[in-house]
């Protein structure tokens, strides 16, 4: 699977963070929910226009942003 497939980015849908398509769940806000010890269960239920794979292209994207990351140390 790739989050390609079920994550958008469109600055007309909320200015352009990252959702799932056809909804207006950012991947901040399910990556968030997972933080703070919700369930994969826990998140479809409460959210049922989503589903499993949803969930894992919201990580799958979270992880390739991450890998992308540079940091540069500042001096002091």
């Amino acid at each position: 699977m790739r989050w390609e497939d079920r994550i958008a980015l469109d600055p007309n849908v909320l200015v352009g963070k990252p959702v799932i398509k056809g909804t207006r769940l950012a991947v901040e806000f399910v990556v968030g929910l997972l933080a703070q010890g919700w369930s994969e269960a826990d998140i479809l239920a409460n959210y049922p226009g989503i589903t499993r794979e949803d969930i894992l292209a919201c990580l799958a994207y979270a992880q390739e942003r991450l890998g992308a990351e540079r940091i540069f140390p500042l001096e002091v």
